[in-house]
């Protein structure tokens, strides 16, 4: 089988703290395998009725402590005032918008653009519904920031984070982050969670020897 014909799928949400313990183990793949496509898709873990504030996600600081373990990220000292607080509505679709505004300037480095914007949150405390946070991702990584908040605010941007919504309906997947390797038409599974990315490697080795 040629390369043309494999690709990874990154299933992501920006509020997911699996997905921000996660970033290194995807990257690493990733610089690792500069010859195998890879698109990230917004999950919209936090749309809808779940678009509550952090509050009332309780299990949320037992999680962070887990993740910080088994990955060794770091939650910031202004994240966990937000947390502390417990005001902060997680808005999963104002991400999927920014996020898509973003990878549409500069779809080359959408893994980067997607990681820079999980720090802002869980580093900085920023949110990812204001678009002065999309401005400093924008500045810190040399891009337009008029040309993303001006993507922010069109029916476009809105229409591609529904689009990925449904794509990730479409292909079953329910957990965040989820690694999807698509072979051919087929989508086999790579992992996710606290997966290394030795694991991940190894995994990768043993579907395409199949």
């Amino acid at each position: 089988m040629n390369e043309q014909e494999l690709s990874l799928i990154y299933v992501w949400d920006a509020y997911c703290g699996w997905c921000y313990g996660f970033s290194n183990s995807i990257r690493t793949l990733h610089e690792n395998h500069p010859e195998i496509p890879l698109t990230l898709v917004s999950g919209g873990l936090f749309v809808g009725e779940r678009s509550l504030p952090i509050k009332d996600y309780p299990h949320i600081p037992e999680a962070n402590q887990r993740i910080s373990q088994l990955t060794g990220v770091e939650f910031g000292e202004r994240y966990q005032e937000l947390l502390a607080k417990g005001t902060f509505l997680l808005d999963s679709e104002a991400a999927a918008i920014g996020f898509s505004a973003l990878k549409f300037i500069a779809p080359e480095r959408a893994l980067e653009l997607a990681s820079s914007m999980q720090k802002a949150f869980y580093q900085d405390g920023k949110s990812l519904s204001d678009e002065e946070t999309y401005r400093d991702i924008a500045l810190a990584h040399h891009l337009d920031f008029e040309a993303v908040i001006e993507r922010m605010k069109t029916k476009e941007a809105m229409h591609d984070a529904y689009a990925d919504f449904a794509k990730v309906h479409q292909l079953h997947v329910n957990g965040y982050p989820t690694l999807l390797l698509k072979k051919g038409n087929e989508y086999f599974s790579l992992g996710g969670g606290a997966m290394t990315a030795e694991k991940l490697e190894a995994r990768l080795t043993e579907l395409l020897e199949k």
